[in-house]
């Protein structure tokens, strides 16, 4: 006898912490999926505290209230269940000297027929890269339950669980699931969406199983979320993905075989009739190709990390270089073009196409330009420096009151207007130091914070094959910071090619400069440029946060002291 599950899935733009925003997005969910008249209803992970909540799980007032959700939630809910993601606690029987203090936990709520029908917590607490769980939570350590939903046997469980082959997913399958539905926060990485599909693959081959794989959407601080929601058949067909960096609701009928009898315990949810086997297929979006999914999670990060913190517009200094350029696309795509103001801020070391190509761009886009002059604020602070540095040869001391003079203006127009300045430094000028703190470091957001220079290339190049924004002369000058008479960058870096190549090794691999040499790289620079990476930690501290593109972008991920005196 073939039986029928009828699931709906909803990908969320969730925002930590606005509990009311968060129960109003699921309640209509909700709704939607009871219309449809969908057996289940999955969503994202932590869902009603937005993932991921960090310290305010510390805070006793937060997790009662997003509780007081739940419970809300659950007395209105109907026929249809809903697996929900909130913060739970241990009760007193579950505390022990395990839990380390901890009481909270990372949870998923089984809602139906106007109760809390069963709650599941989180097993496998990941504490790598950007991941902090075992800080915040307790390891979930009550027993397998399976959940009949409309006579189809389910397991639960929340992202990281799933991932390990050892899982409590496998657990369940063997134990007589006949679906898992995992629930998820799970962040973007170039390779990622590659990497989610082999894994649930395998899960549902080995366990001879549908699974049921919901993430979240949007931008959360340095995190974006892509999306990418997955159904997978017993026998690895790929049922449905949702697209990228979007919000999506789906539903979709699973056919069920009989199955033998479960060997864990079961909890009763619904007891609705043999179910729907009306829909046999969802769509199957596409994975979005390389520079466009990057370009996409650019936007996504800046737009959520703007809107969610109350900004309408943003400010860019416009140098007439392509990092500037890039950054105004991605912000005129994200936000629209009458949410972006450029500024050229020319000195006497400026080239006449520092400005000219600067308003070229504005154009294109159809954005905002005024132009400030600096020069005269530059020779006023040459002036009431030059007793102090009578007797000292020119450096980067002046070079960079210029720069500084740039993130003055900028910030004055923010605290002026409201608009958020955003950074235009790329990752690998914030890598070896090439970047001026308190200048064009200066900004509450650094959209290509993670992104090589050569990327930066790819992604304009890229960007233009949509609609021409951004002027061939850009992409074509060499770069110049253009802080004196003639610089390059070559004059202080190697080629971006060369670089980018060395700090992917030393920074994202992890690979020690002699390590780095033993593959072909000239021993001077790597150590050179290793040198410079090291030292410019305490730059990188104090600068905005920007998109995570890439397993290891600076800040959350990338953790090294900034006191640090070893030297392999």
């Amino acid at each position: 006898m073939t039986r029928g599950l009828r699931v709906a899935g909803a990908q969320l733009d969730l925002v930590v912490g606005d509990l009311p925003g968060n129960e109003s997005k699921i309640r209509h969910a909700m709704e939607w999926a009871e219309e449809n008249q969908a057996d289940v209803l999955v969503l994202p992970e932590l869902a009603i505290s937005g993932y991921p909540p960090e310290d305010l799980v510390l805070r006793q007032g937060f997790v009662d209230a997003n509780i007081e959700v739940l419970e809300r939630l659950a007395s209105t809910s109907g026929a249809t269940a809903t697996v929900v993601g909130f913060v739970d606690r241990l009760n007193d029987e579950q505390i022990d000297d395990d839990s380390l203090g901890r009481s909270a936990t990372n949870a998923a709520a089984v809602i139906a027929e106007g109760e809390i029908k069963g709650v599941y917590h989180k097993s496998l607490l990941p504490t790598y890269g950007v991941f902090d769980e075992g800080r915040y939570f307790a390891e979930g350590r009550t027993p397998l339950t399976l959940h009949a939903i409309a006579g189809v046997v389910n397991g639960i469980s929340i992202c990281e669980d799933i991932w390990d082959a050892d899982g409590p997913p496998t657990g369940q399958a063997v134990g007589g699931a006949e679906v898992l539905l995992n629930i998820n926060g799970s962040p973007y990485h170039i390779g990622k969406s590659a990497e989610r599909l082999e894994m649930l693959t395998n899960r549902a081959i080995d366990g001879g199983v549908y699974v049921v794989y919901v993430n979240a959407v949007g931008g959360q601080d340095e995190l974006v979320f892509d999306g990418a929601s997955m159904v997978i058949a017993p026998d690895g067909t790929l049922l449905h993905r949702s697209p990228q960096f979007v919000e999506n609701r789906f539903v979709i009928d699973l056919k069920i075989e009989d199955h033998k009898s479960p060997l864990l315990p079961v909890v009763s949810v619904t007891e609705r009739g043999p179910g729907h086997i009306g829909i046999e297929a969802s769509t199957v979006a596409a994975p979005l190709e390389d520079s466009e999914e990057v370009y996409e999670a650019l936007c996504a990060g800046l737009f959520g990390y703007v809107t969610k913190n109350g900004f309408s517009e943003v400010v860019i200094g416009l140098s007439g270089g392509i990092d500037s350029a890039l950054t105004a696309a991605i912000a005129t795509d994200s936000l629209g073009a009458d949410a972006v103001h450029g500024f050229t801020m020319p000195t006497r070391y400026s080239s006449a196409g520092s400005v000219d190509h600067s308003y070229e761009l504005a154009d294109r886009l159809g954005i905002r330009i005024d132009t400030v002059p600096i020069d005269g604020l530059f020779s006023g602070f040459l002036d009431a420096l030059a007793p102090l540095f009578s007797g000292t040869q020119t450096d980067t001391a002046e070079e960079n009151l210029q720069a500084r003079i740039r993130g003055t203006i900028l910030m004055a127009v923010s605290n002026k207007f409201g608009g958020m300045v955003v950074a235009t430094g790329n990752k690998s000028e914030m890598a070896v130091g090439y970047a001026t703190l308190y200048g064009d470091m200066a900004g509450g957001f650094s959209v290509l914070k993670d992104v090589y220079k050569t990327m930066v290339y790819d992604l304009s190049r890229w960007r233009n094959g949509r609609g021409s924004v951004i002027p061939q002369t850009i992409i074509d000058k060499e770069p110049s910071a253009e802080l004196r008479p003639d610089q390059r960058d070559s004059d202080s870096l190697p080629t971006y090619v060369e670089l980018d190549a060395i700090l992917h090794r030393y920074i994202e691999l992890d690979m020690t400069a002699d390590e780095i040499v033993a593959v072909g790289f000239d021993n001077e620079l790597v150590h050179r440029i290793a040198t410079m990476v090291d030292r410019n930690e305490y730059k990188r501290r104090q600068s905005a946060p920007g998109v995570r593109i890439t397993q290891k972008a600076f800040g959350r991920d990338r953790r090294l002291p900034i006191t640090n005196w070893f030297k392999p």
